[in-house]
């Protein structure tokens, strides 16, 4: 009987370090999602289907950029993130980007001034003046992206540009973007 509970022991402790071997069976319908559906799947829409979403929830109308900065984009998508549970995080997320270049990366982020993000770091700040004579910072102080952030018309807008492309798209070009807001 002792050598049947060993010989049970011993088939057991070698069933446990010896691995198993896991078969797994794809269809050959199977295929990765495309650049556009990893967009979707996270609620990323068409930009004017976003905009109208945000618009009607605030019963007014926002203004939008009329220029983009000059480097090259494949897609645009849009998103209207709403704070159900506070309501204090309602915001619409336009996408610009390259499906064949990653860094070519840009977005507007825009909410009512009175959920505003404040930028606390003065040390990597940089007050620009626009237009219209309200002030716009610039802030690098961000791991991915940098951005521009100005208010207009009870909204507060953040252009953010990807880091790796700051040399093609500079301050300066970030506030002729905001500029073009009217």
């Amino acid at each position: 009987m002792s050598k049947r509970i060993n010989f049970i022991c011993l088939i057991l402790c070698i069933a446990c370090f010896v691995p198993i071997n896991e078969i797994a069976f794809a269809s050959p319908k199977d295929t990765p999602p495309s650049f556009e559906e990893k967009f979707t799947d996270v609620g990323y829409k068409p930009v004017k289907d976003a905009v109208k979403e945000f618009e009607n929830h605030f019963k007014q109308d926002m203004k939008f950029p009329k220029i983009k900065p000059s480097i090259s984009f494949t897609h645009e998508f849009g998103r209207f993130y709403e704070d159900k549970e506070y309501d204090t995080n309602d915001f619409l997320s336009i996408r610009f980007v390259n499906e064949k270049s990653s860094e070519n990366n840009y977005k507007i982020d825009i909410r009512p001034l009175k959920n505003k993000v404040v930028f606390k770091d003065k040390v990597n700040q940089k007050v620009y003046t626009l237009q219209n004579g309200q002030k716009a910072i610039y802030t690098d102080n961000t791991p991915i992206m940098n951005f521009l952030v100005f208010e207009k018309d009870n909204w507060q807008y953040m252009l953010g540009i990807d880091k790796k492309v700051t040399n093609k798209v500079t301050p300066e070009i970030l506030v002729k973007i905001a500029n073009s807001t009217d």
